[in-house]
């Protein structure tokens, strides 16, 4: 099966960051939002972040025009009858998600793919919502899309073997590295990362070390481009805290539990990035 029109639900930091991915590899895209003011605030960061690109030299001025030409928004569902692969990127709500897909099993063409962006939640509890669970998958970007490599496909114990070959094809043409999933809590990366965090909080939470030092160990002892707090500062400690319960609410493992600094953070406002202060503090956006 060959996708040339693709659809995203949500046009916020996620959704239109996939659009904009999508757009930029050929696609013709409709991405949709619940009002006509989120959807001109989606539309005109995508044309921030492509503008941005083309004044450090990394497209064109025509590159980015033909882009933006390839998306169209809106805020009408019945937009996507015509939609051959949909990605659903709104918050991580189940109940919602189920809402969602409940629609697009009946707006969308049969033979569409329809897909969730989930980060944590159970792909199947989704797919069993429509009448074509076989045709439902996990395609996990990490943000921000247009520029992390990484797809991480989630396969259920219903995705058909041609479903999941179309996503990895769909994921080598918008150019990521795509990784199998099991349909599992927190999926391959969040399943990883998660402890290194809980562990990271622990030792600034108990005084067993700095959050400097914490930071610093990390990327100079193991390699990595960033430490787990200020990792945790730019997922959204928010974030962070909803994907750790629902991997322990799945689990029940107690070594998964969220640390309660965290859930103390969170309920104090403390964000991460995106508020100003999460571990570390940063320059208040205008």
């Amino acid at each position: 099966m060959e996708i040339k029109k693709i659809g995203v639900i949500g046009c916020g930091q996620m959704g239109g960051g996939i659009a904009t991915v999508c757009a930029m590899s050929g696609y013709d895209v409709t991405v949709s939002e619940i009002n006509q003011a989120l959807l001109d605030k989606g539309m005109a960061g995508i044309k921030t972040f492509l503008s941005k690109s083309v004044e450090r030299g990394r497209m064109s001025q025509g590159d980015m025009d033909a882009a933006m030409g390839r998306i169209k928004g809106t805020t009408d569902m019945n937009s996507f009858a015509d939609r051959e692969l949909m990605i659903e990127a709104a918050i991580e709500n189940m109940e919602l998600k189920k809402k969602i897909f409940i629609q697009l099993d009946k707006i969308c063409p049969p033979q569409a793919i329809l897909a969730t962006n989930t980060s944590c939640l159970s792909v199947i509890d989704v797919a069993m919502s429509t009448s074509r669970p076989e045709k439902v998958v996990g395609l996990h970007f990490f943000n921000p899309a247009p520029i992390m490599k990484l797809l991480e496909i989630v396969k259920t114990i219903r995705t058909s073997p041609e479903v999941l070959e179309v996503a990895r094809e769909f994921g080598k043409t918008v150019g990521k590295t795509t990784i199998v999933a099991p349909d599992a809590p927190g999926f391959i990366v969040n399943r990883q990362l998660m402890p290194l965090m809980y562990t990271a909080i622990h030792m600034l939470e108990t005084g067993h070390a700095t959050k400097e030092d914490i930071e610093t160990g990390v990327k100079l002892g193991l390699g990595h481009s960033m430490g787990p707090l200020t990792t945790a500062d730019l997922v959204g400690l928010d974030t962070c805290l909803f994907i750790a319960d629902a991997i322990y609410e799945e689990t029940k493992d107690p070594a998964l539990a969220p640390p309660l600094l965290l859930r103390k953070m969170v309920k104090a406002g403390w964000l991460g990035m995106k508020s100003g202060k999460g571990f570390f503090e940063y320059p208040k956006k205008p």
